[in-house]
């Protein structure tokens, strides 16, 4: 069977979050942060308007892959936070072994609302992204990667445990139109140390 998002049993919580599969209704809450200049200065995608985000989430197929973060507010309420895109893809292979390839590996990536940072909500929350894809899912590797300037991401996945396996310079175009470094980051599943 071929891993997939579907298989987990939804919400995935953790100490003080909470993990869930997006929805389409979430987007306008999603939208409040991910338009913030301090926010799309590192996001693949920077809309000038909900509408043009709603139908670029949607048609990219992110509203699959997409988790949302929550945290219990200051009356119980949930509140979402972050997202972090759990995207399931195959490893490289030579052909004729590439059925192993299938569905092996996860690429992560994240955004939180800045009035959140520096509580360990991020932390916490992509661990728990960790461990969905290595002990529910069974895959065998997560990468993730960021422009080198976004230290905020870089010091994120050395807190989570992630070994930065490369530095390459100049090789992502910013939208500023500034080439910028990059860095990129990976763990395998015997490297994963689960939290007790």
């Amino acid at each position: 069977m071929t891993a997939s998002l579907d298989q987990v049993t939804w919400p995935a919580t953790a100490d003080r979050v909470s993990l869930r599969r997006l929805a389409e209704d979430d987007l306008a809450r999603t939208w409040k942060y991910r338009k913030l200049p301090e926010v799309t200065e590192w996001i693949t995608s920077a809309p000038q308007d909900f509408e043009s985000f709603r139908a670029q989430f949607l048609e990219s197929g992110k509203i699959n892959r997409d988790i949302a973060v929550e945290i219990r507010g200051p009356g119980g309420e949930s509140q979402l936070i972050g997202t972090i895109m759990v995207f399931i893809k195959d490893a490289w292979g030579q052909r004729e072994i590439l059925d192993r390839t299938q569905a092996v590996e996860a690429e992560l990536g994240w955004s939180f609302d800045p009035q959140f940072t520096g509580q360990g909500y991020a932390t916490e929350a992509v661990r728990r992204a960790m461990k969905l894809c290595f002990e529910e899912l069974g895959l065998r590797r997560i990468v993730a990667g960021c422009f080198a300037a976004n230290e905020p991401s870089a010091k994120l996945m050395e807190r989570v445990g992630m070994r930065r396996e490369a530095f390459e310079k100049s090789n992502s175009l910013h939208r500023s139109g500034e080439w910028m470094d990059s860095y990129s980051y990976a763990m395998l599943r015997d490297e994963w140390v689960a939290e007790p």
